[in-house]
């Protein structure tokens, strides 16, 4: 068996785990260790970061489908606020997934890896108010929530992430507890990732002719499809699980939870930046 078909499970169970959780498309954990991974088979240097953050994002869609059914069992979705928001995560996925084609590699990782370690700050520190109740006056309009929605799906698609390291503490902090955040988020995610994908087959097409020779086989525009293949199949039944859990933990502790991983996450993104130059 290839030793990297273990590796590529690995992701994806773990990856499962967290999307259910912590309501993220995995992508946070997902796109890191493709990177490693694809850098061992020897995917060049000028096309690495940019095939680990299209192949996430087709992975993602995979894991929030399941991610998004067990939240959606326990009632945990907004469907109001998903429509008002999908039409801009949409068009958001797809813009963001061609600024990353033109935007260096390690220099994608520096500014995530930012992000996610100042939302995290925010959220371990932020007030815990209403996180028993809902306060839907807190929302923006209609349109202001698909204006929301593009500027996460810009954001997601070009790191390859499923949203949910916005998603999350945005609609948190805009009066839904963190459990409803929590699973709007993972159906925020099927759109993110699917327009996000289409968006890296495409853009992918235009890597440079000489590059493509070295690829490895299995590899469609900037989608590792063997990788992917494996990682959604692990993070299909992972996602479950996680999904369980997070309605079993208070609300406060899986809120403190996630900034930790956030802080995590950020710290290992700026630090490991430097290994990836494209």
């Amino acid at each position: 068996m290839d030793i990297f078909i273990i590796y590529y499970l690995v992701a994806g169970a773990f990856a499962g785990l967290l999307a259910g959780l912590f309501g993220i498309g995995g992508g946070m954990i997902i796109v890191p260790a493709l990177i490693y991974i694809f850098k061992a088979q020897g995917v060049p240097n000028a096309a690495l970061t940019h095939i680990g953050v299209g192949t996430s994002l087709a992975t993602i869609i995979v894991t929030s489908i399941s991610s998004l059914r067990a939240h959606n069992s326990r009632d945990a979705v907004n469907w109001s606020v998903w429509k008002r928001m999908a039409p801009g995560l949409v068009m958001g996925s797809l813009l963001g997934a061609g600024v990353a084609s033109v935007i260096q590699g390690n220099s994608l990782q520096v500014i995530i890896g930012v992000g996610a370690f100042l939302v995290g700050l925010k959220m371990l520190f932020m007030k815990n108010k209403g996180l028993e109740e809902n306060d839907f006056s807190k929302l923006p309009s209609p349109v202001g929530q698909t204006g929301l929605g593009a500027f996460i799906g810009v954001i997601s698609a070009i790191f390859g992430i499923g949203g949910g390291t916005l998603t999350v503490p945005l609609l948190s902090n805009y009066g839904l507890k963190i459990q409803n955040a929590v699973g709007t988020s993972a159906a925020c995610g099927l759109p993110i990732a699917s327009a996000g994908a289409i968006g890296f087959l495409i853009f992918g097409q235009f890597l440079d002719p000489n590059v493509k020779e070295t690829l490895p086989n299995g590899v469609l525009g900037f989608v590792h499809v063997y990788a992917f293949i494996c990682v959604s199949i692990a993070s299909f039944f992972t996602a479950r699980v996680g999904a369980k859990l997070a309605h079993k933990l208070p609300a406060a502790t899986l809120k403190k939870s996630f900034a930790v991983l956030l802080l995590i996450v950020g710290i290992k993104l700026v630090f490991n930046s430097k290994d990836i130059i494209v």
